[in-house]
């Protein structure tokens, strides 16, 4: 059993900042790639970051230059730093784990930007 369990999420004003974290547990032995996805209202689910065991990122073309993903592997933990908030980025965040080839996903936290 893997579980990932984010935290972090709330409502913030237009262009101020919020930090994710998802800490990932059980049978994790070399968790591989991480990342964080969001989904808002009547939309799909759309990449927003992912980062390799190594520190290799990638973002989603909406978030470039205001969002930073970064992990911990000993704490088997991912981050996600968000800044200049904008309405648009409103969603819910789920954390994604990928282990032994088996995609993994936390129960999402709710992120609301007020314009």
């Amino acid at each position: 059993q893997v579980q990932l369990v984010e935290s972090g999420g709330g409502l913030v004003q237009a262009g101020g900042s919020l930090r994710l974290s998802c800490a990932a547990s059980g049978s994790i032995f070399g968790i591989g790639a991480m990342g964080w996805y969001r989904q808002a209202p009547g939309k799909q689910r759309e990449l927003v970051a992912v980062i390799t065991r190594g520190g290799s990122t990638n973002y989603g073309d909406s978030v470039k230059g205001r969002f930073t993903i970064s992990r911990d592997n000993a704490k088997n933990t991912v981050y996600l730093q968000m800044n200049s908030l904008k309405p648009e980025d409103t969603g819910v965040y789920y954390c994604n784990g990928l282990v032994l080839g088996d995609n993994y996903w936390g129960q999402g936290t709710q992120v609301t930007v007020s314009s």
